[in-house]
């Protein structure tokens, strides 16, 4: 594919138009080239570009991390491993987030099984009490 436009790319991607241009600003996208008109038009490798950072959003990775990620795939000598740490401050940020979502369950629980009478009026709900005192 050659000559893509932004319109184009958007669809086929599967992301917003103001998505497109958001990348291109940040510098996650190079900046494309433009038609005679002024129209952006994009190829194969903005594409791929944009599909790798989809993927990489889904594997829970930040736009400055996927901005990373990118920088690496690009320069010529990064080795693996400079990839395999970036994944492993993921992992540790995956597993902070998994402790933090099992605190907050457990304190839920607590609080769902403190809330033994459903007829009460909400001044008197443990819920709203515990949320409001935090």
């Amino acid at each position: 594919m050659k000559n893509i436009t932004v319109g184009k790319l958007a669809k086929y991607t599967g992301i917003n138009l103001e998505t497109v241009r958001y990348y291109e600003k940040i510098g996650l996208l190079p900046v494309p080239e433009r038609t005679e008109s002024g129209y952006r038009v994009y190829d194969d490798n903005d594409v791929k570009r944009i599909l790798f950072i989809n993927r990489a959003k889904e594997l829970g990775f930040t736009l400055k991390e996927i901005k990373e990620l990118l920088n690496l795939k690009i320069e010529s000598g990064k080795k693996c491993g400079d990839v395999k740490n970036i994944a492993v401050r993921k992992i540790k940020n995956v597993e902070k987030k998994i402790e933090d979502l099992i605190r907050i369950k457990s304190v839920l629980e607590k609080l769902v099984a403190q809330c033994s009478n459903e007829s009460i009026t909400t001044n008197e709900c443990p819920i709203l009490e515990a949320i409001e005192l935090n």
